[in-house]
């Protein structure tokens, strides 16, 4: 079967599944459908604001898709996040990213 039906059929009976929502977000990314995949991943992050690996991911789609500024404000919200959360490692990988963004400035 389809991943991406997959999921949108575990989605239609919840929701409120991160691991779903990112998993599609993630399908769409892989699928070069950025605009589906930031959609994906800001209804994941309104429900889930600390799931940490959705700002990173997000901000890679958003580079992807040519929108550098918005990436750097996903990896700030990103790095508040990982703070909460306690991910060092998340907060290191999307400080790193920000840091080279801001560089090629």
């Amino acid at each position: 079967m389809d991943r991406t039906l997959m999921l949108n059929q575990v989605l239609a009976q919840n929701p409120n599944d991160a691991f779903a929502r990112y998993g599609l977000a993630m399908e769409y990314v892989n699928a070069g459908q950025f605009d589906r995949a930031l959609e994906e991943f800001a209804k994941l992050l309104s429900l889930h604001p600390d799931y940490t690996a959705g700002y990173f991911m997000a901000a890679q789609a958003l580079v992807s898709a040519g929108q550098k500024e918005e990436a750097k404000r996903m990896l700030v919200d990103g790095i508040a996040s990982a703070r909460r959360t306690g991910n060092a490692h998340a907060q290191s990988e999307m400080t790193g990213m920000l840091e080279e963004l801001k560089s090629e400035a």
